[in-house]
């Protein structure tokens, strides 16, 4: 029957003249769109997608996630190195690897349904970041799949990372998890001044568990603090410690780089991570410092630097945000404008200063706990001698260093003190 079909359409003139060929093709291409159309209806109807890209939060969480349930399967990889240190003192530092799934396509199975795993890159020209997103779709009109996995994946993120504080930096207009989790630091760890400490717990406490206090008074549901005093006298520890006792991250800005603006900074501090502390250190440095130069090569790249307009109207104007905690540091408080830290802007101003009696006993008693009463008196007065003689202070940073130095014996502590200045 074949032969005679092609035999007749051989010996058809119109056919031979090129209309039958015609007509074939246009019977492929309508089939082919067809098919094409067909196949956009049958994955609207009985598919359904999802597209995360990596600048959400979730980005991460899937992705690791997503490596579980392909571990046995998945043949194409890309590789993330951890290095960890032990707490046992003797072990050395070792490196631990984890695969996600690599650039590609990759298949799973999740509660009886088969997930197509797309992941993509595309290189950003301007920022030279690569933007990456992973697609899932699977069988199904049920979106609430979805949402288990990334609830799921977020379990797991947060089970990963307790006990850690999370950093945060940012790229462009967007946060990114800087280097990996930090171990918690704690609280005893931080020696400040009697009081000192403490009172910024209790304001940090009332604030967190105290939301509508403010709305009901009609008060922005927002806290500032400010930190001010000599380098190394344990301003950025104590942020530290209070992250981690309060189980928050810590998103960290650098306001004198020369490619921060007004508009990148508001975009930043209006998307900064749910229940993260806001840490702007050296604010004296936001809008001083900069040189003529940088400021002419800037607004030639049609950049205009950050000013301190800008600076008040991302923290407390009509565009700021509510909920949040910002910490700033300076060493050199009178250089900041007073309309900086005035009240609504900064709430809390502490001063941290060099070394006092009560420290110098309490970081002897933490370095070396066998020492007696009659040792902790006879070092405090090393210490308070030192410094009348040479009418300089030290700091916590410098005694610190001192007690590392000399970690193995206490009777060195006492007879090498004058080696805190050479430190």
């Amino acid at each position: 029957m074949l032969s005679d079909l092609l035999s007749s359409l051989s010996s058809n003139p119109y056919f031979g003249a090129g209309a039958g060929l015609i007509g074939i093709g246009t019977a492929l291409a309508v089939l082919r769109r067809s098919s094409q159309y067909g196949l956009i209806f049958f994955r609207r109807q009985y598919m359904i997608t999802l597209e995360v890209p990596n600048n959400d939060i979730s980005y991460s969480w899937l992705l690791q996630w997503i490596s579980h349930q392909l571990r046995d399967s998945s043949r194409h990889l890309s590789a993330r190195t951890t290095l960890i240190k032990n707490d046992d003192p003797s072990s050395r530092i070792q490196a631990s690897y984890s695969f996600v799934p690599s650039v590609g396509t990759h298949y799973f199975r999740y509660k009886g349904k088969f997930i197509k795993v797309e992941r993509t890159r595309e290189q950003m020209i301007n920022s030279g970041v690569p933007f990456e997103s992973v697609q899932l779709t699977a069988f199904g009109q049920d979106r609430q799949i979805y949402i288990d996995m990334l609830e799921k994946a977020r379990d797991a993120a947060l089970l990963a990372n307790e006990g850690k504080t999370l950093v945060y930096s940012p790229t462009i207009n967007e946060w990114r998890l800087f280097g990996h989790p930090r171990r918690k630091r704690p609280l005893n760890s931080v020696i400040l001044d009697k009081g000192i400490l403490q009172s910024l717990i209790n304001d940090v406490e009332h604030f967190l568990s105290n939301p509508y206090w403010y709305i009901d008074r009609g008060i922005p549901y927002r806290r500032g603090y400010l930190l001010y005093g000599p380098p190394g006298s344990g301003k950025t520890s104590a942020i530290m410690a209070l992250a981690g006792h309060f189980d928050l991250s810590i998103s960290t800005l650098n306001l004198s780089q020369g490619t921060m603006t007004d508009d990148r900074l508001q975009q930043l501090l209006s998307n900064v991570p749910e229940e993260s502390i806001i840490l702007l250190e050296d604010i004296d440095a936001a809008t001083v410092g900069r040189h003529y130069e940088k400021e002419d090569a800037i607004r030639y790249q049609g950049m205009k630097p950050l000013t301190l307009s800008g600076l008040l109207n991302a923290l407390d104007g009509v565009i700021s945000t509510e909920g949040r905690i910002i910490f700033m540091t300076t060493n050199y408080i009178e250089r900041l404008d007073p309309a900086l830290i005035r009240p609504g802007r900064v709430d809390f101003k502490q001063y941290i200063g060099p070394l006092t009696p009560y420290q110098v006993e309490q970081m002897l008693i933490r370095f070396y706990p066998q020492s007696t009463s009659e040792e902790i008196n006879r070092f405090a007065k090393q210490i308070e001698d030192l410094t009348a003689n040479y009418s300089q202070p030290i700091s916590a940073a410098q005694l610190q260093g001192y007690f590392m130095h000399n970690k193995d014996s206490l009777n060195d502590v006492f007879d090498n003190v004058k080696q805190i200045f050479r430190l």
